[in-house]
């Protein structure tokens, strides 16, 4: 009889309760944030609805909102018995407190966690309309972001049983609101540790498809949150200052535990996913488990460019997806008997078996060492980037594809620049078809080895034959 007891009381909270509020707030404000606010969750590869891990590590980045959203719903729960007037009468009550507590905290974990998880849900239909990645990698994201969730409201109505003024829930909702949006500011600035900053529940930004949360990351946050929790759940139910003392207690244990657990060095927050960056081949192609759905199309083309580039000596013998380096200022591996493709970098979507082509062999079937695409980029990349250079190396790549195919045509992804690298593009390669053809070789061989050492001005390799 015990079970079905609760069960109506369960449903009586979920009624008379701001649970179903907090969580249809949740749910509204995590969907207008990722799906009606532009924002790097929106972009490229890394968008929210490509990869089953980027929707959900973008639902813990809009933690930044909902963080201080599910304390502030727990704080108006925690003084509804004051406001009500009632806090006298329930305390004369033979049933212990903490039945009453469990079964409103069960309440809004129940809410939050459904709002959280339908958030997920949403982005992740779209992502099997994208044929994203099907993996369960992502399950620890999205698992500690809902604990967070819940080890928030707990936290507020805790908070607000000890404090039980009107005022308590908007000052909690800015103090709440103003410390991860602090730390959040902090992360590329290096101006708090970073173990202290691992104690906000809210992940930054994604970076790359291919990155992962390290396991140290979710162990200490779950350690960390599980204290807050407990913390919060032991003042709700204290009757006494000494109770109350000793509430705090967990949340001391849990940040003694996590903080020497968490990574010391932001670069060791994450780490490239091993799963999703394993290469699925056929014959000599190669692509990551990611990208999988795009071998069939790139085969055709990497054969070809492969045959293409046997006319040199020492050609690749392979075509192999590059895989982002982790922490980004490493520098990327730069094989010579691999023809690398970027799908991203390349702009290959939608693209045909001819763009393919000239894509993997431009610069003579080497990646580029010069980003074109800075709208990802650090303060110190902006600082260093210098656009002539990066125009005369797309020219020279453009020009080494066209010596391959038999024609000058701009490479995919380059519309920005284009104009400008096609001025320098057109004589260049009129300039190297007036060369006998073993010279031609020879600067596109010399081309070839510079471009995989980043080494010189590629333009003045095809003219001169060598780096200056």
């Amino acid at each position: 009889m015990r079970v079905p007891r609760k069960g109506r009381i369960l449903r009586i909270e979920l009624r008379r309760s701001a649970a179903p509020l907090a969580g249809v707030l949740l749910l509204v404000v995590a969907l207008a944030l990722l799906q009606l606010v532009g924002g790097p969750w929106w972009k490229g590869a890394e968008s929210w609805t490509q990869q089953w891990t980027s929707t959900a590590w973008w639902a813990r980045f809009a933690i930044v909102l909902l963080w201080p959203l599910a304390v502030t719903a727990g704080a108006v729960h925690g003084i509804r018995d004051r406001r009500s007037g009632t806090s006298e009468l329930i305390a004369t009550t033979p049933r212990p407190a903490w039945h009453r507590a469990t079964t409103t905290a069960g309440a809004f974990a129940l809410t939050l966690t459904a709002a959280y998880a339908l958030v997920f849900l949403y982005g992740g239909v779209r992502v099997l309309g994208n044929d994203g990645y099907v993996h369960l990698g992502w399950l620890p994201i999205l698992a500690v972001g809902a604990l967070a969730l819940v080890a928030g409201a707990l936290l507020g109505m805790g908070v607000a049983r000890t404090v039980p003024s009107a005022l308590t829930p908007p000052v909690l909702a800015l103090g709440s609101l103003t410390a991860v949006l602090a730390v959040h500011e902090t992360v590329t600035g290096g101006i708090m540790p970073n173990r202290i900053v691992l104690l906000s529940p809210a992940l930054s930004q994604v970076y790359s498809t291919f990155l992962t949360v390290t396991w140290r990351v979710h162990a200490g946050q779950t350690i960390w949150l599980l204290g807050l929790a407990a913390t919060g759940f032991l003042l709700l139910v204290a009757g006494k200052r000494r109770a109350r003392l000793l509430a705090l207690l967990p949340v001391v244990v849990g940040a003694a535990v996590a903080v020497p657990l968490l990574p010391a060095d932001s670069a060791r927050d994450y780490t490239i996913d091993k799963a999703a960056t394993a290469l699925v081949c056929e014959g000599r192609v190669c692509v990551t488990k990611l990208h999988e759905p795009r071998l069939a199309a790139l085969k055709g083309p990497g054969e070809e460019a492969l045959r293409l580039l046997g006319r040199l000596p020492d050609p690749p013998s392979a075509v192999r997806e590059s895989v982002d380096p982790w922490p980004r200022d490493k520098e990327p591996s730069r094989p010579a008997d691999a023809l690398p493709v970027d799908f991203d970098v390349q702009a290959l979507d939608g693209a045909t078996k001819d763009e393919y082509t000239r894509a993997l062999l431009a610069g003579a079937g080497t990646a580029p060492c010069l980003d074109a695409d800075m709208s990802d980029a650090t303060k110190e990349q902006l600082r260093a980037y210098d656009e002539t250079k990066v125009v005369r190396e797309l020219a020279a790549r453009t020009v080494a594809a066209a010596w391959f195919t038999g024609d000058l045509k701009p490479l995919r992804g380059t519309a920005g620049l284009r104009a400008d690298a096609d001025a320098l593009a057109g004589p260049a390669w009129d300039a190297l078809r007036a060369l006998p053809p073993d010279v031609q070789r020879e600067r596109i061989t010399a081309l070839r080895t510079a471009a995989l050492s980043c080494d010189g001005d590629l333009l003045d390799v095809l003219k001169d034959g060598g780096p200056r």
